[in-house]
């Protein structure tokens, strides 16, 4: 696994937790990513075909689960169990990358930021507020004119 990215191993690892269906969905493989990495929001995020490439293959070498990618008209990814894998040939490949230029996937910065949050108060601290405000002191504004 030291050749596969971050986000390539929560994949593996999911993929790995639903070798007992014969379809998994995109949805429901990204979703599974999501819970089991802690991520917050993107929850209409998809996954990246290169990066499910990469484990399809991964599993078919280490693990012998093979998987082959389909993909439907809508373009969303439909992995299917079978004998050998198979990726998704060029004109569907071509289609889905095209298609991800204008969704959302989970990346490798999902999980940097899943432990640091967005708000301070999800890091365990308290969030600190601004007041400390400038005022005019008028003894000194003879000084000015």
């Amino acid at each position: 696994m030291s050749d596969l990215t971050p986000i390539q191993i929560e994949i593996v690892s999911a993929l790995e937790q639903l070798k007992e269906k014969s379809l998994i969905t995109e949805a429901a493989l990204a979703k599974r990513v999501r819970e089991k990495a802690k991520i917050q929001g993107k929850n209409k995020a998809g996954i990246c075909l290169k990066d499910l490439e990469a484990c399809i293959e991964y599993l078919a070498e280490n693990n012998q689960l093979n998987f082959s990618l389909h993909l439907n008209a809508a373009n969303d990814i439909l992995i299917k169990k079978e004998e050998t894998f198979r990726l998704l040939e060029n004109d569907a490949k071509k289609r889905r990358q095209s298609s991800e230029k204008s969704i959302s996937v989970l990346t490798n910065g999902d999980l940097k930021e899943k432990g640091s949050g967005k708000k301070s108060a999800q890091n365990g601290k308290a969030a600190k507020k601004r007041t400390d405000r400038k005022k005019l002191n008028y003894r000194t504004l003879e000084d000015f004119e």
